[in-house]
């Protein structure tokens, strides 16, 4: 169930704000741990990169006297444990893809410290402890499936298979975590929080379009990945004619346009990508062998997302019969439609509109670690917007007072999910 508000409690943290230049600074100098060109960061999950960056934040919680573990995914968790009490957390990831921006995910994490330092600084403290995450390989860049952290933290996937899992380069997640000194002893599945509340840009356009500053975040659309490898015939380009063909090339091409109308047809919140197309021997002369694509599927609605799955399933076997190719499905990651708790939702659009902002209820098109959180204790997000809805990019932006305005909703959101009664863990 979800925590009773006490509304005589709601006004306490009133009227205390973060400080913009702090965040700032934070911002920039984790930005500044494996920069790329354009202004964003490298950093994927488990490499030498990426322990940088954690050895930065850690030492960050370290200087504000905060507790801090690491579990054994590598998870690792600042907890000021100023009452008794099991934790309001937030917090997000560090981890990005190879093009990333300064935003995505650090800006979630780094608020969270910002807010434990204001109240700090204020005085204040609240009725519980407050905790700030950073959850290992949330963008599936390196290790498949993306959010592993935190789904393992919930216990959706068992720790023995997720230390066994494969990077695209071949390395062992296991292996990688104790390379970089980030194997931790702290229990996975771990402890329950009294609630859990994520701050993140947007990575879309329809806050800045509507000219909205905060999304209050009602749930996160179900995601279906998978990686089709296409096997046809290898063959000269110029001798062998168009009608003998089987050609792997032509048959991705296929499922490109195939996804696209699909998307189009069903509309509402349908989407659908082919992010990766790889092609062997890939000569510009020669009909390739082996086509392999990713395709991502995505949909609020968890029967509308079965039946696009379904339709993509049997197109498959349809033009493999047609091409005389054979067509292999391999299954990267499945998660359903989450919804939100409706409580902490409102909360959170409630205290925008305290704070005199715009508020826009909606869901989220990327999958997020709330949605892992959301499984064992009540939990929404905070969205602020993205500068023409640009995300996974060096040009990644939110504008400072945009930031800003997230990071003091975040605040009075987690003081207040602090002074409420205790929650009982989700089934």
């Amino acid at each position: 169930m979800s925590p009773q508000v006490n509304e005589n409690m709601r006004p306490t943290a009133r009227g205390v704000r973060i400080d913009p230049a702090r965040l700032r600074a934070r911002l920039d100098d984790l930005g500044e741990v494996s920069p790329i060109p354009g202004g964003g960061s490298c950093r994927l999950a488990l490499t030498d990169e990426d322990r940088a960056g954690r050895d930065v934040v850690r030492s960050w919680m370290v200087d504000l006297g905060l507790r801090v573990q690491v579990d054994a995914i590598g998870n690792i968790f600042g907890t000021w444990e100023c009452a008794p009490g099991t934790p309001v957390m937030t917090g997000s990831h560090i981890d990005t893809v190879r093009t990333g921006g300064r935003y995505d995910g650090n800006y979630g994490v780094l608020a969270g410290l910002e807010v434990i330092e204001t109240l700090m600084t204020a005085g204040l403290t609240p009725s519980r402890p407050l905790s700030v995450a950073v959850f290992t390989n949330e963008e599936g860049a390196r290790f498949q499936p993306d959010m592993l952290g935190s789904l393992a933290y919930v216990g959706g996937v068992s720790i023995e298979a997720a230390l066994d899992t494969l990077a695209i380069d071949g390395a062992r997640l296991g292996d990688e975590l104790s390379r970089i000194g980030y194997n931790g002893s702290a229990p996975v599945p771990g402890p329950v929080p009294h609630a859990f509340i994520e701050l993140h840009i947007e990575q879309g356009p329809l806050l800045e379009a509507e000219g909205v500053t905060i999304g209050a975040v009602d749930g996160v659309q179900g995601i279906s990945w998978q990686e089709v490898t296409i096997t046809g015939q290898s063959n000269h380009a110029g001798t062998t004619p168009m009608h003998l063909r089987r050609d792997p090339a032509f048959v991705a091409g296929s499922i490109v346009v195939f996804l696209r109308e699909l998307a189009a047809e069903m509309g509402g919140n349908q989407v659908c990508t082919v992010g990766k197309i790889d092609l062997s021997p890939n000569l510009v002369n020669v009909v390739p062998a082996v086509a392999k694509i990713t395709l991502d599927v995505r949909n609020t609605d968890e029967e509308l997302l079965l039946g696009a799955e379904r339709r993509i399933s049997e197109f498959l076997d349809d033009i493999a019969l047609r091409e005389a190719v054979t067509i292999q499905s391999r299954r990267l990651a499945r998660f359903e439609p989450v919804v939100f708790d409706p409580e902490v939702v409102d909360l959170v659009a409630t205290i925008a509109g305290d704070h005199g902002h715009s508020v826009k209820r909606m869901p989220s098109g990327a999958g997020h670690d709330a949605q892992m959180l959301a499984r064992v204790c009540p939990s929404a997000m905070i969205f602020v917007p993205s500068h023409l809805g640009i995300s996974h990019n060096a040009a990644e932006h939110t504008d400072d007072v945009d930031l800003v305005a997230g990071a003091n909703v975040l605040l009075d959101s987690m003081w207040e999910l602090a002074q409420r009664e205790p929650s009982g863990v989700r089934p």
